[in-house]
């Protein structure tokens, strides 16, 4: 597929800067709101997905990507749903390579369970991605079983063994779980250190509809910061990777550890990214209901200009932070749609 090129318009048009001063150079991107797995955490088992009609083809998403390269973005995540179950993605990875090739993009990278892994890995590494996230919440096939449904850890071993041998760096996210896989977090971390591989821990976000109660899932991460404190050092460290986690070191492992705390800690201060899902909509924060249609001024014209347009809009009205909360009354999601839709 070659990616056409933004336009003059799209190309002169100032960094995206919001409201609140803050500089929009990260976009996560979701190519599809299917997903071979069933997190229970993530997904309601009998998922209505978007008919396919619906979603952007890969030549708009390309387009609409570019659009958003040349007006500043320095990072693009490939999300989902899983990304990699979306027919003949590698096609999109390699026409957006093109952009790390000119320097336009510091940066391509994709979040993924990890079960298509083997088969991309290489082709991955190949069109320049350099590292990736692999959602994990467990080491027990048994559990891993238990929380994706049906999932077959082994799968997921298998691609991330040809991931680290494609040269990929991997970093591993895992949902802590109240009742679940709390007690397991530092067997997960060692692992992970272990192998080279940085491990980030993210509460349970209330997005959409699952058909269980989040109020039984959710464990505050400062309570387990507070857990493994009592068996390791952990130092705070300064640096960022642009995202919403906050790292400390681990002095008996040698590794990196993360905690994204949604709910504990808002970290909205510093927050420099956007999202589109597969059907062209722009959500300028992942606890809002807000959103920017941009499918509309992207079939609109053949040039950038309303598309320009439309996303100098949208980010203008980026609010300054999020306030979820699990309602305890009702057990209601904050935010109605699914993180598989949004882009996780």
């Amino acid at each position: 597929m070659n990616g056409p090129s933004a336009s003059p318009r799209a190309a002169l048009s100032s960094a995206m800067t919001d409201p609140f001063g803050r500089t929009i150079s990260y976009l996560r991107v979701s190519v599809t709101d299917r997903c071979d797995l069933r997190c229970f955490y993530c997904m309601s088992e009998d998922m209505t997905f978007l008919p396919k009609a619906d979603l952007l083809t890969l030549e708009e998403l390309d387009r609409l990507c570019s659009a958003f390269i040349a007006k500043g973005v320095r990072k693009l995540r490939l999300t989902g749903g899983e990304p990699l179950v979306r027919r003949n993605v590698m096609t999109l990875v390699r026409s957006l390579s093109r952009h790390l090739k000119t320097g336009a993009l510091n940066e391509l990278t994709l979040t993924t369970n990890g079960t298509q892994l083997a088969k991309h890995a290489q082709e991955l590494a190949d069109c320049g991605v350099r590292r990736i996230n692999v959602s994990l919440d467990t080491l027990d096939p048994k559990k891993f079983r238990e929380i994706t449904r049906w999932g077959e850890i082994d799968k997921v071993m298998e691609g991330i063994e040809a991931a680290r041998a494609a040269g990929l760096a991997v970093k591993i996210n895992a949902v802590a779980l109240k009742n679940l896989n709390e007690d397991e977090l530092p067997e997960l971390m060692r692992w992970a250190h272990g192998k080279g591989m940085g491990l980030t821990l993210i509460e349970v976000m209330p997005m959409g509809e699952i058909g269980s109660g989040r109020i039984d899932q959710y464990l505050p991460l400062s309570l387990v910061r507070a857990r493994l404190a009592q068996q390791f050092t952990l130092t705070d460290l300064a640096e960022s990777t642009g995202g919403p986690a906050r790292y400390v070191s681990v002095a008996e492992t040698g590794g990196k550890l993360g905690f994204i705390t949604p709910m504990t800690h808002n970290f909205c201060e510093s927050c420099n990214r956007v999202r589109i899902t597969c059907t062209g909509t722009l959500h300028t924060c992942l606890g809002h209901e807000d959103a920017s249609d941009l499918r509309k001024p992207l079939r609109a014209s053949d040039d950038d200009m309303l598309l320009a347009d439309a996303i100098d809009r949208a980010i203008g009205l980026k609010p300054k932070g999020h306030d979820f909360i699990i309602d305890r009354r009702h057990d209601r999601p904050s935010v109605s749609r699914h993180m598989s839709v949004t882009g996780g």
